[in-house]
């Protein structure tokens, strides 16, 4: 049996271009010679759907699709994921289903048993959890259809579901398992899905067909990266990432195949930046924006953003305002300019002095002679949050936010001023990287300048302001900060790993006390397995 595998990039609730680009999907399959050809988790509707789910127009829609899809199975099978209404209420809705066409009729189909509840996953929101195990028989073999989530219980040390579905399935003695998924990117994802495709291949006997998602949506960016695994557990094939594919593969080759036939480059720098790239790239185009501004402070946050963006939107695309107060040096003006030379984008130089000067003459009356403290370092970051966010209203350009993953953990940054933005784009890549991410960038020719690179980070919002005055240098904050992020340690254990417990309870207090700033911030781009957003839920007012 040949076999494709279509990775497309969904956009949620599109029925009329996700319609067409699935059929062309369909006919490239059936050209390239394939008998079965498979789909992501929920392509028909896109992922995640979230309360669009709850919409009976919007399940009618990704009905009609499975119909046009059930009429375009003569002569092959294909395999799809769709939302399912449930027949057998009590219970919710909908189930989280694949279905399986072929020749004009539905042959079967398998409904997700394991439903994600953490991070960024809320399935169990909308989905009643399968309980019905059945393999699908087509062209003399039985297949064994699981969704996602369904195989991944494997690679937990301490699992977090009571059975696994392919344990039931091999009931049936399958011969192969098609895997549908929608995985979404972080750093390390791409081998956590080898080593749990390489355990279910090593203990079912079985090659195993992973389908997964490719294409942003918001904040969430799905990398592709579609394997192929012989029963042995050998990875045969990794598919491209971040690049749709529709590739054809001969099962009887799949049994016979020892050792890597192919895998993706996994440095783990230039993932993270083609991943900003497409992320960025995608939120425009499916939202049906053009140009982007963001303010250029001659600093590398700035600097990164920018060149992340002109490389997502074409630098004509990119416009950077740079807004001077009394404070910045000269030498930052000079280096946003050298940028701006550099990446070919257009900018403009618009000073504030004079609009910091009317704010805090007004507020005289009220403030009288106290001494300069961080409010008026919050005005100079107000003013050119104004500023950004008029030309963004008068020309339509969309104002991106440039603050990194280190500053938004620990609350340094400005609401409505420098924490402005639709999106915020490096909002997940902590300091340390962002200089990793800036010299990646800079490996065959100077983009971003190298005095933006090598000078010591500062807000200049007073005289001679370094960020250190106010936090640790960040090659010893970015650790204490993954600690309590992505490791979820106490303050105990972090100074256990040697760590100044003075310096960790600082930080700690400082991330809390944060919480209700990252509650106003735009989406961040997740490129980590533990990004600010609505996959890490704490309380505003919470005291621990």
């Amino acid at each position: 049996m040949r076999i494709a595998i279509a990775q497309l990039n969904i956009h949620i609730g599109n029925f009329d271009s996700n319609t067409e680009k699935i059929l062309n999907a369909v006919r490239s399959a059936r050209e390239q010679g394939a008998e079965l050809v498979c789909f992501s988790e929920l392509a028909t509707t896109g992922y995640p759907a979230l309360d669009l789910l709850e919409s009976p127009h919007f399940i009618q829609k990704s009905n009609e699709l499975l119909e046009r899809l059930k009429e375009a199975s003569s002569g092959i099978g294909i395999v799809i994921g769709a939302p399912r209404i449930n027949p057998e209420l009590p219970g919710k809705n909908l189930y989280n289903s694949a279905f399986f066409f072929a020749n004009g009729q539905q042959l079967g189909f398998a409904d997700k048993a394991l439903l994600p509840t953490y991070d960024v996953f809320d399935e169990y929101r909308y989905f009643e959890p399968g309980k019905k195990f059945n393999t699908i028989e087509f062209k003399g073999k039985r297949i064994a259809l699981t969704i996602c989530e369904d195989i991944w219980d494997l690679v937990n040390e301490d699992p977090i579901y009571t059975f696994h579905p392919m344990d039931e399935l091999m009931k049936d003695k399958p011969d192969l398992a098609i895997n549908i998924s929608a995985s979404p990117f972080s750093e390390g994802q791409h081998r956590n899905r080898k080593k749990v495709l390489k355990m279910n291949a090593e203990r079912y006997k079985l090659p195993f067909f992973y389908i997964n998602h490719v294409g942003a949506q918001t904040d969430l960016i799905f990398d592709g990266g579609s394997l192929v695994v012989g029963p042995s557990g050998e990875v045969q094939d990794e598919m491209p990432f971040f690049e749709e594919c529709v590739r054809t593969y001969e099962l009887d080759e799949i049994m016979k195949m020892d050792g890597i036939s192919k895998l993706q480059s996994t440095d783990r720098i230039a993932l993270m930046h083609d991943a900003l790239v497409f992320g960025l790239r995608d939120f425009f185009v499916k939202l049906g924006f053009k140009k982007a501004i963001m303010g250029l402070s001659g600093g590398i946050d700035s600097a990164l953003t920018a060149a992340l963006t002109c490389r997502a939107l074409g630098a004509k695309n990119v416009h950077g305002l740079i807004m001077p107060s009394e404070f910045s040096s000269k030498n930052s003006v000079r280096d946003a300019e050298k940028l701006v030379e550099n990446l070919g984008m257009s900018s403009d130089i618009l000073d504030i002095g004079d609009i910091y000067d009317l704010f805090t003459s007004k507020l005289d009356a009220f403030f009288g002679k106290t001494p300069f403290d961080v409010t008026e370092e919050n005005i100079q970051a107000r003013a050119r949050g104004i500023l950004l966010m008029a030309y963004s209203n008068k020309l339509g350009h969309v104002l991106l936010n440039t603050t990194n993953k280190s500053e938004m953990a620990v609350g340094y940054g400005t609401l409505y001023g420098d924490l402005c933005g639709s999106l915020s784009v490096i909002g997940d890549v902590y300091k340390t990287d962002v200089y990793k991410l800036s010299n990646y960038i800079n490996r065959e020719e100077e983009i971003i300048p190298r005095s933006t690179i090598v000078k010591p980070p500062s807000a200049e919002l007073k005289p001679d302001q370094k960020d250190s005055d106010s936090l640790p240098d960040y090659d010893l904050l970015d650790p204490i900060l993954k600690m309590m992020i992505e490791k979820k340690y106490s303050m105990e254990q972090i100074a256990s790993e040697g760590y100044n417990s003075e310096v960790v309870q600082k930080v700690w207090q400082l991330v809390h006390r944060s919480e209700f700033k990252r509650y106003q911030t735009a989406p961040v781009l997740r490129v980590s397995d533990k990004a600010f957003g609505y996959g890490r839920r704490i309380p505003l007012v919470g005291k621990f």
